[in-house]
């Protein structure tokens, strides 16, 4: 997990998040809640990976699979304390309040510009899957072997305005859109208290900002508020998915929603749990487009006025991304090539390998030696698991082509 993107001000080199920091400790005009941080923080960590927890369950055993969610929780945890101590909240006085600043400071601009790279990817990667799954959801799944009705095809049959392009085209326009458009990350706390809400929702179905925020001390409380949270709701989620599904539980615990899994769930169940989802990550949406849409912005156009107060260039932006999104999710039938990949490099690099390279190299000289011992443990556990993750896709998909292969000579 890392920390929610701001928007940055670029002003004679130094960047500042998209809400100016105030010092009052009223709300009525001044910074964002704590609650509004935590709301924002869940939102962005409960995302599609969440449909994959059941079968991890299903794989590893529910206690290996609950110790390892424990244990990514605390390492989510040590690599956002390590970028608040960066950012010079932990020693009272800031240097710098944006991820790409930290990158920038340890190791110039070359460094922030290779994390914008990153998060520019992987939140694009992550986006084209949300778009891919609420097309699943509404109009069925194209491909990949494990074809399924969406929900308005269930209803209404196959029509035109039921599959998919057009599905997806009037969400991105009349739901997503406006909620992208909006220019404050704290505006969205409503909706991403909702899309929690969702997620609880849909757990019980399968059981019959540091930039806004004033203080340091508010940051931390929010980011470990939310790690406990979505810690129990994926381990809800993972640990009932598996228990309603047991063996046959999916690599997408959605596919099961759509068939008979022989647990007596009812479809009216079924479509809820599907549609609360897909609810979900349309409410999801909007906090990482904020994240892709600054680190664009400040590859295409360093040094400019701030992107919120430049609305020819927000707008501008803001569609082009759009509707790059909505052709690759339209152009990409499945979302585990993305998931596979994206996972396991880019996503890991900004979470683990980056922090613990920022501590590393300690410019500031705050860094102890135990504070260098678990960030080179971080980015060495990063590195391992990702190259472990990176040859089993490999092998997988070499797999999966000689057997389909085989099948077409028969």
């Amino acid at each position: 997990m890392t920390p929610p993107a701001s928007e940055g001000k670029r002003a004679g080199g130094t960047e500042e998040p998209l809400l100016p920091e105030f010092s009052g400790g009223s709300h009525g005009g001044g910074g964002a809640s704590v609650s509004g941080a935590v709301f924002n923080v869940s939102t962005s960590i409960v995302g599609a990976g969440i449909m994959s927890i059941p079968a991890a369950m299903r794989v590893l055993g529910v206690a290996p699979a609950l110790l390892l969610i424990a244990a990514v929780a605390a390492l989510a945890d040590a690599s956002v304390e390590f970028m608040l101590r960066y950012t010079g909240w932990a020693g009272g006085k800031r240097a710098t309040s944006t991820y790409a600043g930290l990158m920038g400071d340890a190791f110039g601009r070359a460094g922030a510009a290779v994390l914008n790279v990153f998060v520019a990817f992987t939140t694009t990667g992550t986006l084209v899957v949300y778009l891919i799954i609420i097309g699943d959801v509404m109009s069925g799944s194209v491909g990949g072997g494990d074809d399924h009705a969406g929900v308005l095809q269930e209803l209404f049959g196959a029509q035109w305005w039921t599959g998919r392009q057009f599905v997806l085209l009037v969400a991105a326009v009349f739901v997503l859109l406006p909620l992208v458009l909006r220019r404050r990350v704290d505006s969205l706390r409503f909706t991403s208290a909702l899309s929690i809400l969702l997620a609880v929702v849909f757990m019980l179905i399968m059981h019959p900002i540091r930039a806004e925020l004033s203080k340091a001390s508010d940051m931390k409380a929010a980011v470990r508020i939310s790690l406990v949270l979505c810690a129990a709701i994926y381990a809800a989620v993972g640990f009932f998915g598996f228990l309603l599904f047991g063996d046959a539980t999916m690599a997408d615990v959605l596919a099961n929603f759509d068939r008979s899994s022989g647990a007596g769930v009812p479809q009216a169940l079924n479509d809820a749990a599907r549609l609360s989802y897909a609810l979900h990550l349309v409410l999801v949406f909007p906090l990482l487009f904020f994240s892709l849409r600054v680190n664009v912005d400040e590859l295409l156009f360093p040094g400019r006025r701030p992107l919120a107060a430049d609305t020819r260039r927000f707008v501008s932006l803001t569609a082009v991304l759009m509707a790059v999104l909505y052709a690759l999710a339209i152009a990409i039938p499945s979302i585990w090539t993305l998931f596979e990949y994206s996972g396991s490099t880019f996503a890991v690099t900004i979470s683990l390998i980056f922090p613990g390279a920022i501590v590393l190299r300690d410019v500031h000289g705050i860094a102890k030696r135990k504070d260098k011992a678990l960030a080179a443990t971080m980015i060495i556990l990063a590195v391992v698991t990702s190259s472990i993750a990176i040859a089993s896709n490999i092998m997988s998909s070499i797999s999966d082509k000689v057997r389909r292969g085989h099948e077409a000579s028969r």
